[in-house]
């Protein structure tokens, strides 16, 4: 991995209101080779399901607060609060890697997503193009393709979107800047998340939308009405997931920014959080991430149904498995 000059500012691209509040700390980027695979396996039991994804970069521009992926950021030597934001790493080679690997075991994959520990349109894909050159690459392999993201910047491959028959995903938990602000500082706001939504449902792609996370005493409010706002801007599939805090690194900084942004409402949030948790504010394990829900929760998972079956919402998974193509020519590469 090295370190490398920053790329154009894809910030002179998009208008502020694209962007964000710009971040407060020094961008770093660095280029690393990918020797391995690009693809990584997941299951999320209650959410979306059985996952292979691929992530073309390390650490998330984005910064949001609450994000479970921060603690990855530990494994390469870096820290788990500003440094996720702020130092981040582009896969220059994943549209190779991906390409091979995808030649030795295309049968045995129904569809890919991006993307998981960060999203696939940070500002630096305006210049880097790394999920857009993997997206080339599925529509080599006809694959089928999900993507997960925060920014309109997916609607500059809406003519590969197109092709693959993708479906879009847009991670939108709270109803105004405002209230996305404290979580989420350096992240398109909701506005503008929704009308990337509808260009993409009136192209013809199919979207979503991901209440996630529920900050319960927070945003569960705002889920009537993100649902509404997204049928309205064309979604089709929805999905809500409760606030996942997995490590003690993620939790400091998780609390240090509650305190910072939200001190007169940080109790009440704490409160919420712990009655989830039999007390504590982070899960233990997995298992216990993933049982004894709270009535309160229950409470907001049936707000969410209700409105769910009331808008049409389809009742099938987020990302619908696709049956690979079988063919002469995918016969010669395996």
């Amino acid at each position: 991995m090295r370190r490398i000059k920053n790329p154009p500012n894809p910030y002179d691209q998009y208008s502020a209101e694209y962007v964000g509040e710009p971040p407060s700390v020094k961008l770093e980027v660095f280029e690393e080779t990918v020797t391995k695979s690009m693809i990584s396996k997941s299951f999320s039991k209650n959410e979306v399901g059985y996952r292979l994804i691929v992530n073309c970069y390390r650490g998330c521009i984005h910064g949001c607060t609450y994000c479970f992926a921060r603690q990855y950021h530990e494994y390469i030597g870096y820290g788990a609060g500003t440094d996720f934001e702020s130092k981040i790493v582009a896969k220059v080679n994943a549209p190779e890697v991906l390409r091979n690997e995808l030649k030795r075991t295309r049968l045995k994959i129904p569809r890919l997503e991006f993307s998981f520990s960060t999203d696939p349109y940070i500002p630096i894909e305006a210049s880097y193009d790394l999920t857009r050159k993997c997206l080339e690459v599925c529509d080599e392999f006809k694959l089928g393709v999900g993507v997960v993201t925060k920014s309109p910047l997916v609607t500059r491959d809406l003519d590969l979107l197109l092709k693959l028959d993708a479906t879009v995903l847009f991670s939108i938990p709270f109803l105004t800047k405002e209230k996305s602000n404290p979580f989420e500082p350096y992240v398109p706001v909701p506005e503008a998340r929704f009308r990337a939504m509808k260009k993409l449902s009136d192209a013809g792609i199919k979207v979503g939308i991901g209440i996630a996370p529920v900050i319960m005493g927070y945003n569960d409010s705002d889920i009537p009405l993100l649902l509404e706002k997204a049928a309205e801007n064309g979604a089709t599939k929805a999905f809500m997931s409760l606030l996942h805090i997995d490590t003690d690194s993620v939790e400091q900084y998780f609390l240090k920014r509650l305190e910072e942004k939200l001190p007169t409402k940080k109790s009440k949030i704490l409160n919420h959080l712990k009655r989830e948790r039999n007390g504590n504010l982070r899960h233990r394990n997995y298992a216990e991430r993933n049982s004894g829900k709270t009535q309160q929760w229950e409470l907001a998972k049936r707000l969410f149904d209700m409105h769910f079956k009331r808008l049409g919402f389809d009742e099938s998974e987020p990302f619908e498995e696709k049956e690979p193509v079988k063919d002469p020519i995918q016969k010669r590469l395996f």
